[in-house]
């Protein structure tokens, strides 16, 4: 959703009218009661968060509506609207027990509603760009940034030949070693953004860690499954929390992490590619 100058340019709030569609058969037919739909708007770059009930249309409905305020002051430029599902569980109130399956961007610095993908990529000469603190890694091909509400990949174009291998078609050769250099990259995001999202957990009022959601909630559910096969979502999400803080088995869970950020940036494949391409290439000059 955009706001930037939505019908005027010096707005203060804004009122968001909000539909939920609930799977209800999974909802009546849980071990809980006393359900409860809330709809919440964050941005973490302000720390800003707002509630909102929701309420059931009717009887035997599956939809529950509401709004929420959005006040301007409290926001910078991107807002994470979401739903939550509480309920009480084993008689311990305010547990949750589902939420919204992809979150809503309310951006109020664009002006036509598009979604952004999930990360930026920067190109920028660390040593003579506008950007001070790049000049400490001016050595560096690339560095990736995860204090935004993006994760950013800044590319060093200072780095001789590193953004014309990535911005090149070229011989299968030149394409084989480009896959080969952006397959690293990608690991070393998904690496970055895995230990910036276990980092930013919060906790409920048990001391259990909650869902960050936004991308950081996109990369746990993408990665956990490879780090701690077997275990459920939210039994992973715990074991992992609880390693971090106590650091007991913490250390040996780093060739998992690493093992799942390799997958996820298709590491073997591209690798693999690229050695046979070379095979190729060695037999065509011998010949």
């Amino acid at each position: 959703m955009a706001l930037h100058q939505v019908e005027r340019d010096d707005w203060k709030t804004s009122r968001l009218s909000l539909t939920a569609t609930l799977p209800m058969k999974e909802i009546e037919d849980g071990a809980w009661s006393d359900v409860a739909v809330v709809a919440v708007l964050t941005e973490k770059a302000t720390n800003a968060r707002t509630t909102a009930l929701l309420r059931r249309q009717g009887e035997g409905s599956a939809e529950w509506v509401g709004r929420i305020r959005l006040w301007r002051a409290d926001h910078r430029s991107q807002a994470e609207l979401s739903v939550t599902v509480v309920a009480t569980v084993d008689g311990v109130p305010g547990r949750i027990i589902c939420g919204s399956e992809k979150n809503w961007t309310v951006d109020l610095t664009a002006r036509t509603p598009v979604r952004r993908s999930e990360l930026q990529v920067v190109e920028v000469d660390f040593a003579d760009g506008p950007h001070e603190w790049l000049k400490a890694f001016k050595d560096a091909p690339w560095l990736v940034e995860t204090s935004g509400d993006l994760p950013t990949v800044h590319v060093n174009t200072g780095f001789e030949g590193i953004s014309e291998l990535l911005n090149s078609g070229g011989s299968p050769l030149e394409r084989g070693i480009r896959d080969m250099l952006a397959a690293q990259i990608a690991t070393d995001i998904w690496t970055a953004v895995f230990h910036s999202a276990v980092s930013d957990l919060e906790l409920d009022s048990d001391g259990n860690p909650e869902w960050p959601g936004g991308w950081r909630d996109a990369v746990l559910n993408g990665m956990l499954s490879d780090i701690l096969p077997g275990m459920s979502g939210i039994d992973a999400l715990n074991e992992i929390h609880a390693r971090r803080c106590e650091s007991s088995g913490w250390n040996e869970l780093q060739p998992r992490i690493n093992y799942a950020a390799g997958r996820r940036a298709k590491v073997a494949r591209n690798v693999g590619t690229a050695l046979r391409v070379l095979d190729m290439s060695q037999r065509e000059n011998k010949a």
